[in-house]
């Protein structure tokens, strides 16, 4: 079990273009270490008329990013924090480093 950001998490990007901007996380590529977050680092993709796009033409889509440039906001706190393993209730799980709350069991 990896105790890092998950699908779902919401993140603010550290670095870049979109710098300080938050979303929600909605692909993880563990491989090659990036993530795709909704609404950032957007780019246009020229797409051929097919099935999943009838229409075809320019499209805009999200670009991943480094994992290393994205932090992971607290839902308690809501401020951007490092995240420890904690066990609570004999199984391990994702702790704030700032308000010591669990995030998710």
């Amino acid at each position: 079990m990896s105790l890092g950001i998950r699908k779902n998490d919401t993140v603010v990007v550290l670095a870049g273009k979109d710098k300080g901007k938050t979303g929600r996380i909605l692909a993880i590529n563990t491989g090659k270490g990036r993530v795709i977050v909704e609404k950032v680092n957007m780019i246009k993709k020229h797409m051929k008329p097919s099935k999943a796009y009838a229409q075809g033409g320019i499209i805009d889509k999200e670009a991943s990013l480094d994992k290393s440039n994205v932090m992971i906001v607290c839902p308690k706190c809501d401020k951007p924090t490092r995240i420890a393993a904690g066990v609570v209730e004999g199984s391990k799980s994702r702790v704030c480093k700032k308000c010591k709350e669990v995030i998710d069991k």
